[in-house]
């Protein structure tokens, strides 16, 4: 499929010129395709185009889709940008790459054994409820310390922070929130913005955007 090709040199053309007046490097910014939900054409053509980095909400629908996938294209990586039960660590160390969505002490504590378990040590991100939305998940901005210092404790690689805007807010506020505390802590990746805000969120420094109607199309 074309059109997916197309969109992923559209949308980095984007992320280009979004850059340019803050001085970033495009090439610092990672695309995720967000895969979930997209027929399975779209994500070879994705494939086929050279991409290699794809993002999935849900663990059991990932490894139906991924653990072929997988073996075709050993260099994908694969990322975990939905909420994670403790039911679902140990699908979740084998087939992932990276988990973006660690945001309590429990969730921490069981990758870190599956970890050590599966002798696969795996970065991960912190979730950070920034608009406080009690049905999101999340760790909240100003519990933030403790989690990241239980987290390096208990052995995790934290990368970087993540966060999903609440969808009447403007986004922006939220993503400066995002870049004030990744730098307080020292964290060197930020992983912000969707297919609708993903120029802003680059402008504020995502060096990881999650894009999946943009890039794929609407789903089917």
């Amino acid at each position: 499929m074309r059109e997916v090709s197309d969109n992923i040199a559209a949308i980095r053309v984007q992320i280009e010129k979004a850059c340019v007046p803050h001085g970033r490097d495009a090439a610092a910014v990672n695309i995720m395709a967000v895969s979930k939900m997209q027929p399975g054409e779209r994500v070879r053509a994705a494939l086929d185009a050279g991409h290699r980095l794809f993002g999935e909400n849900r663990v059991q629908e990932a490894h139906d889709r991924w653990a072929p996938l997988k073996k075709e294209y050993p260099d994908v990586r694969l990322h975990l940008i939905g909420p994670l039960q403790t039911n679902k660590v140990r699908d979740a160390v084998a087939l992932f790459d990276c988990v973006q969505t660690v945001d309590r002490e429990k969730v921490a504590d069981a990758l870190a054994a599956e970890m050590k378990r599966q002798g696969r040590g795996i970065p991960c991100f912190i979730e950070v409820n920034t608009g406080a939305e009690p049905q999101k998940a999340g760790v909240l901005p100003e519990n933030l310390p403790a989690l990241l210092d239980h987290c390096r404790a208990a052995g995790l690689d934290i990368r970087g922070l993540m966060c999903i805007p609440p969808a009447d807010d403007p986004p922006a506020p939220h993503f400066a929130l995002l870049k004030k505390l990744a730098a307080r802590h020292g964290l060197p990746e930020i992983s912000m913005g969707m297919s609708g805000d993903f120029v802003k969120a680059v402008a504020l420094g995502a060096t990881c955007v999650r894009i999946g109607t943009a890039l794929f199309g609407t789903r089917i």
